[in-house]
């Protein structure tokens, strides 16, 4: 019996060898856990393949070329997490879970020329950085895409702006009156989805901000909260425990008040590191009215 591995492998060669022939695929990559060596793929890992290709609505709008590689379960679309495309997700059989990004020729030369920025760089080091394996690359594309992500590792990391630390800081004080508005009136779903979403969303980013602040930039924070529990400042995931609501009224209040709480504490960290100025004054007016209006 094959391996979980030896499985997707069997599976990237069918493709391989449908795709070389055709057209229309201009390259074929692997990306994700199965791609990379820090923190590679595990039993439960899924397969992340990025097809560039001239017709990206065959892949999109049809589904038999999928019959090509296994025997499918189901597939859906969905939205790629960068580069505003979709992809199309297939389940296999045996569970195998493989994610198509679709990405268009002209789009894969559009990156290109924008990961000459540093901004552009550090977008591409977040999707090829980690660890790519370029199966096909009949336009040489993805090979300088991968050599220019790879350059990122030698930049220190980002910070933000102090314009882009406000916003963040507002966004949270701003949707936490908003999460307790609706607690109050009793809309126990909305609030609950505000909670365990938005303002978790962006407690991420200040987790990360202050990670990056307290180490000096020193620590990988990763990308869209992977291994969080690894590199968080100690004491953040215990707080963060607290800060998710069950579908419960008396539940909920209590993880607003932990998620304000650990949210404010950590960017009043990262401000003082980073030299920023903290709205102290608008912070204890909104924990304030929030008290009484739950009280």
């Amino acid at each position: 019996m094959l391996s979980v591995k030896e499985s997707y492998e069997r599976l990237i060669m069918r493709f391989c060898e449908w795709a070389k022939d055709r057209e229309d695929v201009r390259a074929l990559l692997v990306i994700g856990s199965r791609a990379r060596v820090d923190h590679p793929a595990d039993a439960w890992a899924d397969l992340d393949l990025v097809v560039v290709t001239r017709k990206p609505e065959f892949y999109l709008s049809t589904t038999d070329w999928i019959n090509a590689l296994g025997k499918p379960l189901l597939t859906i679309i969905e939205p790629t997490a960068t580069a505003d495309e979709k992809e199309r997700r297939v389940l296999f059989e045996d569970m195998l879970d493989v994610d198509f990004a679709i990405i268009p020729s002209e789009k894969a030369k559009e990156l290109l020329h924008a990961a000459e920025s540093p901004k552009g760089i550090r977008q591409m080091s977040n999707v090829l950085g980690r660890g790519t394996r370029i199966l096909l690359d009949k336009d040489e594309v993805i090979s300088k895409l991968k050599a220019a992500a790879v350059t990122v590792e030698k930049q220190a990391p980002n910070k933000p702006t102090e314009q882009e630390f406000q916003g963040i800081v507002n966004d949270f004080l701003y949707h936490a009156v908003f999460t307790a508005k609706h607690l109050r009136r009793g809309e126990l779903w909305w609030t609950v989805l505000c909670l365990n979403c938005r303002l978790q969303n962006l407690m991420k980013t200040m987790i990360e901000w202050h990670s990056l602040a307290k180490s000096d930039g020193k620590q990988d924070t990763w990308f869209r909260g992977r291994f969080l529990e690894e590199w968080a400042q100690p004491g953040v995931t215990d707080e963060l425990r607290k800060s998710f609501a069950h579908y419960d009224k008396e539940d909920t209040q209590k993880a607003l008040n932990a998620s304000i709480t650990l949210f404010t504490r950590i960017a009043n960290e990262t401000a003082q590191k980073l030299g920023y100025h903290y709205p102290t004054d608008t912070e204890l007016k909104i924990k304030a009215w929030i008290e009484k209006t739950l009280r």
